[in-house]
């Protein structure tokens, strides 16, 4: 493994800062003071700094010495989950109910480690901007920065992103060229009877029954109209119907997620979704209400920039750890909206199972979202060396 010397040397002083964003959560939009602690850094070493895109975000520009007008992106996120911590560790959440169990403060140290390097190693031609994105847990802070200028203030002509991932051995990374993460989708169905005494049906318009015809029916686009080459999940998470076991209510509730791998499958779905509830419910004597809505769109690595990511990859960790054909996720993540802007790659770096979790750790395993999570401290220097390669070989001189 060739890690870069400095960014080996600097790994207490990062895992300090990884420590404390990690005990400092902060939500969707509210990342002040991690935006502080961000921006703080980067001045310190000498990078000049521009804040409020997205709200909380900050965009770093690090500009190198030989001529070249190039330049690249690299991302990080910034935000925590709502939810609470279990480990009891030094470093636990000290913020109730929220929680870095994504591994989005592990994320935000690597890069300020590359951005450290590049400071203080400006041998390249070009422009590297750091990205520190907000609310990418379900608040479409890449959107956001998006449509606050973030490419037009910044031009670039790629963009990189990277998730640790449980499970997968440290020193090791995934990656595919095409889809890596689906789209993530809502769904919400409103069915309209008519109330009744439940020893009395016939005096009524039972929506429960059109609901669970309604379900069945639904998982027909699955089997019966998608082209089954052709990955995508649709899944009924919730149905709400009725208060009392001898009253037939006026109205049942379905609502569940759908996941895919391309637009065109999604509005495949989307489509039938609709057009099988309205007349499924109309067939029953029903009223329907159908709400689609569609949050983030899939991730999608371009080819190029995905060999590319791959050959820097091998550099760093050699053949053997680099998959470059990885099984994608039916997961979801919003620098899919980066990658709908400019080429790019969105890579996987491997977090382990949880062996690098301190005394104290909670008793659940330590996979994303998971009140017992951690991440792991090994992978900082590894992510920071990662960064700077990349960029390097993006804008070494022709």
């Amino acid at each position: 493994m060739k890690l870069l010397e400095p960014i080996v040397a600097w790994h207490n002083d990062i895992s300090t800062i990884r420590r404390d964003i990690h005990a400092h959560p902060e939500l969707a939009f509210e990342e002040f003071r991690t935006a502080d602690v961000v921006a703080a850094k980067l001045e310190e070493w000498g990078i000049e700094i521009h804040r409020g895109l997205g709200g909380t975000g900050v965009v770093g520009i690090i500009r190198g010495k030989l001529p070249g007008d190039r330049a690249v992106g690299l991302r990080a996120d910034m935000d925590a989950l709502p939810m609470q911590e279990v480990n009891t560790f030094a470093h636990a959440s000290k913020n109730d109910g929220k929680m870095h169990a994504c591994g989005h403060d592990g994320h935000t140290a690597m890069l300020l480690a590359a951005a450290r390097y590049l400071s203080q190693h400006r041998d390249y031609a070009g422009t590297v901007y750091v990205i520190f994105q907000p609310a990418e847990e379900g608040g479409g802070g890449a959107k956001r920065m998006i449509d606050d200028g973030l490419f037009t203030r910044f031009p670039m002509e790629a963009v990189f992103g990277m998730h640790n991932w449980p499970g997968m051995k440290p020193g090791q990374f995934g990656l595919t060229p095409g889809p890596i993460m689906a789209s993530s989708n809502e769904f919400s169905i409103v069915v309209k009877g008519k109330g009744t005494h439940a020893g009395m049906p016939n005096l009524g318009i039972d929506p429960v029954m059109a609901a669970v015809q309604l379900a069945q029916s639904l998982q027909t686009i699955i089997t019966r109209n998608r082209n089954p080459l052709d990955a995508a999940v649709l899944s009924i998470t919730q149905i709400h119907a009725g208060s009392a076991d001898n009253v037939v209510p006026n109205h049942a509730e379905l609502r569940g997620t759908v996941r895919t791998f391309t637009l065109e499958v999604l509005d495949l779905i989307e489509r039938r979704m609709e057009e099988i509830a309205r007349h499924t419910c109309a067939a029953m004597d029903c009223e329907v209400e159908f709400t689609f809505q569609r949050n983030y769109p899939p991730t999608i690595n371009h080819p190029e920039e995905a060999a590319f990511c791959a050959d820097v990859l091998r550099d760093i960790v050699g053949d053997a750890n680099v998959n470059d054909n990885v099984q994608p996720t039916m997961g979801a993540e919003d620098f899919a909206f980066m990658l709908q802007e400019l080429p790019g790659c969105y890579v996987w770096i491997g977090n382990g199972t949880g062996e690098h979790r301190d005394s104290g750790h909670g008793l659940g395993p330590c996979m994303l979202h998971n009140g017992s999570y951690d991440f792991n401290d090994e992978l900082l220097p590894l992510g920071g060396t990662y960064w700077v390669q990349l960029a390097l070989k993006r804008l070494a001189k022709a």
